[in-house]
């Protein structure tokens, strides 16, 4: 099965080279990696990888920043890849170059979406084609994370190989176990959907920057076509690096309107938006008494607030956070 991997980064060229790293050391490599920034800087360096000696690495800039914006550009360019590949394939066996579309063989594929921030062990690419060649009925997964620093202060790359390497305890997480379950939402930092899926599915960039939720969003729809799946034999860690966040108005913004902008979009259930809302404010409030020197609480307090007072005359929508400061 041909293994595919779109990274989305934005500065966070040093990330990028250490995820490059861990896909070279992959005990099946992939097929082919994209990685898409918005500047030059965001990739800087990457092209001397040995990565790309090895296996086909595409380093693209996308026209505006977006975590949704820069997958699709990734999608985009995989896709056609993939399609060029079947023709070539087909060309060559058939003669009839009327017949060829009709004759070219589809290899199955599957593409794996990791955060430039994620550090996947040596076996993931390998357990995920594992999972996907075995049960045709499942369409996604996303794997067990052994450690998350996106709520704390983060964790360092000697902390993530230790992670990896067994020497520490798994965190207790929402993506962890030993059983394989069905799920209802991938976790953006790693997870993976075959080709039949892909090939019809782009992410929403109404939900711009960080475009939070953008995985419940795309994983609802996903599940309309199959299974999706929590896989415990996919392990990593998550660094949670601070830097190229979106800021804390910005985010906190988009806790309010991104879960409601999915409810109209029937691609997440009302009662989880009403948890997630009043969860996040409810956090903020009780964490901006005073100030935190990690997380912008304030800053994600006076997002709700805005938010609300945009809900109440009707003028919310994800896109308004690309107005604020």
């Amino acid at each position: 099965m041909k293994k595919i991997v779109v990274v989305a980064t934005r500065a966070r060229a040093a990330e990028t080279g250490v995820l490059f790293d861990l896909l070279l050391d992959q005990d099946e490599r992939p097929d082919a990696v994209y990685a898409v920034g918005v500047d030059p800087a965001d990739l800087r360096g990457l092209d001397a990888h040995p990565l790309c000696a090895a296996v086909p690495v595409r380093l693209l800039l996308a026209d505006r920043a977006g975590s949704t914006v820069q997958r699709n550009w990734g999608i985009e360019a995989a896709l056609g890849d993939v399609e060029r590949a079947a023709a070539d394939v087909a060309a060559d066996e058939v003669a009839d170059a009327a017949a060829a579309d009709a004759a070219a063989p589809r290899e199955p594929w599957f593409v794996a979406f990791f955060d430039d921030d994620f550090r996947p062990h040596r076996a993931w690419l390998r357990q995920c084609a594992a999972v996907f060649g075995a049960d045709p009925g499942i369409v996604g997964l996303t794997g067990r994370v052994l450690a998350d620093g996106v709520k704390s202060r983060g964790l360092s790359e000697a902390e993530a190989a230790r992670y990896l390497a067994g020497e520490c305890a798994p965190q207790p997480h929402w993506a962890s176990g030993d059983a394989r379950r069905e799920i209802e939402s991938a976790y953006g930092c790693n997870m993976a959907f075959v080709g039949r899926a892909v090939r019809g599915l782009r992410f929403d960039e109404s939900l711009p920057l960080y475009g939070w939720q953008e995985d419940q969003d795309y994983t609802s729809r996903a599940r309309r076509l199959g299974q999706m799946v929590y896989e415990p034999a996919c392990r990593g860690v998550h660094l949670g690096v601070k830097k190229g966040r979106t800021s804390g108005v910005r985010f906190g913004y988009s806790q309010i309107v991104n879960p409601l902008f999915l409810v109209k979009k029937n691609t997440m259930a009302r009662r989880k938006a009403c948890v997630f809302i009043v969860r996040h404010l409810l956090s903020n409030v009780a964490h901006s008494v005073r100030r935190d020197p990690v997380f912008d609480y304030r800053g994600r307090l006076r997002g709700n607030l805005i938010a609300i007072a945009d809900c109440l005359r009707g003028a919310n929508h994800p896109g308004r956070i690309l107005e604020l400061v």
